[in-house]
């Protein structure tokens, strides 16, 4: 059996990042993955239109991980706040200041719209900036109308109020709680992903995974670990071939 320790893919450490995504991150971080369109992206020039197939409006560098990457979903995520003039604005109303927004802040015109995507550590919010809103109008928010759990939708109206008490500076570490289970899945699949993509036996990926002593101890015939492990490989390749719509809520 090959030494796989060091290939890529093999520290865990490497993907920790993933452990505090959103849907809208981890949908990238599968999509990116597709050798399809990373092809795409490699012959980019000469298919303008290929980024339609896949969701987004535009291609994006499949190189860059979910930190760096911004990719442009074709249809609007409901997690996705669009910002508006105030016609009606109190004179207490909180104005729009670009340079006040708190974060590393990108800037991406799809040919339709304009977002912004801004992170701070704690923090990652994506908006969608209508026409006529200019730097100090008054502004409002506003969300796509449709079904969206009351926990999410609040999550999302504390980070929006972020803009209107935007602090001075942006905080250089935040305390962030013990990832969910979830979260953890995520970690695993994705790295088993890498795995397989590169080559690995369900045995290696294992090794990776979980270590060789838990490879030793618990991989017999059918087994949990073997099973958790396919299980693993087979979420992973159903999610980049095609899943991750499901995580962006592409129409």
């Amino acid at each position: 059996m090959a030494d796989r320790s060091a290939e890529p893919w093999y520290p865990t450490a490497a993907y920790l990042y993933v452990l505090h995504l959103d849907d809208l991150a981890l949908a990238w971080e599968y999509l990116r993955r597709h050798p399809d369109y990373r092809r795409d992206w490699l012959r980019r020039h000469r298919q303008p239109d290929a980024a339609h197939s896949w969701g987004l409006s535009m291609l994006e560098d499949p190189a860059l991980d979910a930190r760096d990457a911004h990719p442009a979903w074709f249809s609007g995520h409901p997690c996705i706040a669009q910002l508006h003039p105030d016609i009606d604005p109190p004179s207490e109303a909180a104005t729009f200041e670009f340079w006040r927004i708190p974060g590393h802040k990108h800037l991406v015109h799809d040919g339709r719209r304009l977002m912004l995507a801004t992170r701070w550590p704690g923090c990652c919010l994506r908006l969608t900036l209508a026409p006529g809103l200019e730097d100090g109008m008054a502004y409002v928010y506003a969300i796509r109308a449709r079904d969206m759990p009351c926990a999410r939708h609040c999550v999302l109206r504390a980070e929006l109020d972020k803009l209107a008490v935007a602090p001075e500076g942006t905080p250089a570490a935040a305390a962030r709680p013990r990832p969910a289970p979830t979260a953890l899945q995520e970690l695993h699949t994705l790295q088993a992903l890498d795995a397989t993509l590169a080559g690995a036996s369900l045995r290696e990926v294992a090794e990776g995974l979980f270590g060789s002593d838990a490879v030793v101890t618990g991989w017999y015939t059918d087994g949990g670990l073997r099973s958790r492990v396919r299980r693993l490989v087979r979420r992973g390749l159903t999610l980049m071939r095609g899943g991750y719509r499901r995580l962006a809520q592409l129409q």
